[in-house]
C-alpha cells in the first residue's frame, strides 16, 4: 500500500496555541499516515514540542483538533505511544534492569517478560554488563540507549522520538537507526524530531517544517528539495532559519 493511500493515524486541524497574548502555533493542520516516518522539523521554539504536548493532552489547545485514529488523547490511548523526550526520565538511583522492568510492567508487560526482553535488549546495545548499574552512573548517551528501551519495549503503534541520536558517536547512531527501522518495519509509525537533516533524508517519508509557529513546507524530502532549489536538507534548514540555525545543527552533533 502506498503512502498515498494509508488512511492518517494522526490528524491536526487548525490548530493554534496561545500563551497569553503570544501564538506559539497559528491555524496549523497536517496528518501524519499509518507506518510512516515522519519529520517534524524547525529551529529551537518553533514550535515542535508544543504540537506534541497539546496532542498528547499535556497542554490544552487553545483552538483546533488533534486527534489519534480520530479521537482526541486519553490515559487508555497512552499504551500505543511511546515517547522519548529530548529531557531523559529515568529513576537514576535505581538499576538498569530494575528500572526496565518497571517501566514495562507500567506498559502492560508482565514482570518477567519485561524483564527477559531488557536482558536481550541491554545486550543488543552493549549495555548487559551495566545491567545492576545504578542509572546515574551510566553515560549520557548510554542512559539515552536506556530510555529508548524503555519507550520502544511493548512496540508502540507510534513512537515518538524528539532528538534520538543527540549526543551519539557514528556507531550508536547507526546501531539506533537500525532499532528506529526495525520498529517501523514491525508497524509504528514514528516521529522524529531532529537537526541531523542527515537522518531525515535517510529515515523520512514526509515531513513539516515549522517557522514561527506556521508551515513553512510540507511534503516528502524530493518535494521541499525542490520547493526550495536545494541539493540537501542541511542547505534548506540553513535557508529557512538563518545563521542560528548552524549553531543549532553543529550542537546537536557534538557528543556528550
Amino acid at each position: 500500500m502506498s503512502l498515498e493511500e494509508k488512511q492518517p493515524i494522526v490528524s491536526i486541524e487548525d490548530f493554534t496555541m496561545k500563551f497569553g497574548n503570544k501564538t506559539v502555533i497559528d491555524n496549523l493542520s497536517f496528518e501524519i499516515n499509518k507506518g510512516e516516518t515522519f519529520g517534524l522539523l524547525g529551529s529551537n521554539g518553533s514550535g515542535k514540542t508544543t504540537i506534541l504536548r497539546a496532542l498528547l493532552g499535556i497542554y490544552p489547545a487553545t483552538k483546533g483538533k488533534l486527534l489519534i485514529n480520530g479521537k482526541k488523547f486519553t490515559p487508555e490511548l497512552g499504551g500505543k505511544i511511546g515517547y522519548l523526550p529530548e529531557e531523559r526520565g529515568l529513576y537514576k538511583k535505581e538499576n538498569v534492569l530494575d528500572v526496565m522492568t518497571y517501566f514495562g510492567q507500567l506498559k502492560g508487560v508482565e514482570r518477567q517478560a519485561a524483564k527477559e526482553w531488557s536482558l536481550e535488549y541491554l545486550k543488543r546495545v552493549d549495555l548487559a554488563d551495566k545491567a545492576k548499574m545504578k542509572i546515574d552512573k551510566l553515560s549520557g548517551g548510554q542512559q539515552q540507549k536506556v530510555q529508548l528501551g524503555v519507550t520502544i519495549m511493548n512496540n508502540p503503534e507510534i513512537l515518538i522520538l524528539d532528538e534520538p541520536t543527540k549526543g551519539f558517536d557514528p556507531i550508536n547512531r547507526r546501531l539506533l537507526m537500525d532499532i528506529i527501522d526495525e520498529q517501523k518495519a514491525k508497524g509504528s509509525t514514528v516521529i522524529l524530531i531532529t537537526h541531523d537533516m542527515a537522518e531525515v533524508e535517510r529515515l523520512c517519508d514526509r515531513l513539516l517544517l515549522l517557522k514561527n509557529g506556521n508551515k513553512h513546507a510540507y511534503g516528502t524530502v524530493p518535494e521541499v528539495l525542490k520547493k526550495f532549489n536545494k541539493k540537501n536538507m542541511d542547505d534548506v534548514f540553513l535557508e529557512v532559519y538563518g545563521a542560528h540555525a548552524r549553531e543549532e545543527i553543529l550542537d546537536n552533533g557534538q557528543a556528550s
